[in-house]
């Protein structure tokens, strides 16, 4: 059972936050089809599920966020999507719409310097794209982010073009596997403790353009037909 929560903790918000995030998508399906699924070029991976943690400079715990996502664009559940994270249809229609779990996420970034935190950049892109349909406002999210995945890669010495998975990383970090993969917000719980693992100095921001990953992936969506995993 999925629990829905938000949490704040009373410690003092330092210059600094970094904000740790996952997310889950749904997908349209049409068994009418073949079992193909439907993709909506403009949104191919509606949102369902946003997890995220709030560090402080010191990557200790400032507060977190959990919430489901009531789909508007797919609102049927794909089938994979549900084997994967156990979300089902009877969880997320009990959710808030995305515009309502969006102004949500926004007062959870709000800091002194805020840089999002993501394990591989389809989050990230999947994240603008959601907001874009939508027609909300993209401007109040911080742009400063980090590649957990590319560093995590890097500290493990993967070939190049290589990029070592979530759990992979957690089993070589050995790290305790208390909660299901797959559930944005233990993902992003699980992408926190590798971050406290293999930080140094030398991970740093970068700048992330949502115009120009909007643009790239919407043109090329209808070759991407499978849901993101890890």
């Amino acid at each position: 059972m999925i629990q829905v929560s938000y949490h704040k903790l009373d410690l003092e918000v330092n210059k600094i936050d970094y904000l740790v995030f996952d997310l889950e998508f749904n997908q349209d399906y049409n068994p009418a089809k073949k079992d193909r699924n439907i993709i909506t070029p403009k949104c191919p991976f509606e949102i369902i599920q946003i997890g995220a943690v709030k560090l402080d400079e010191n990557l200790q715990t400032i507060s977190f966020l959990d919430r489901l996502v009531k789909p508007q664009i797919y609102t049927t559940i794909n089938p994979f999507v549900k084997e994967m994270t156990g979300i089902t249809m009877d969880l997320l229609d009990t959710a808030k719409p995305f515009k309502e779990i969006y102004e949500e996420f926004i007062e959870f970034t709000t800091g002194t310097t805020s840089i999002l935190c993501v394990w591989g950049m389809t989050d990230m892109r999947e994240l603008f794209r959601n907001i874009e349909y939508h027609g909300l406002d993209m401007s109040p999210i911080p742009k400063e982010y980090i590649n957990l995945q590319l560093y995590a890669s890097k500290y493990f010495n993967c070939s190049k073009g290589v990029n070592i998975g979530l759990h992979n990383a957690i089993e070589l970090l050995h790290i305790p596997v208390k909660k299901q993969f797959h559930n944005a917000f233990n993902d992003a719980c699980y992408t926190v403790e590798v971050f406290k693992k293999i930080y140094n100095k030398d991970i740093k921001p970068c700048i992330y353009n949502p115009n120009k990953y909007i643009r790239r992936n919407t043109d090329n969506s209808e070759r991407k037909k499978s849901i993101p995993i890890d």
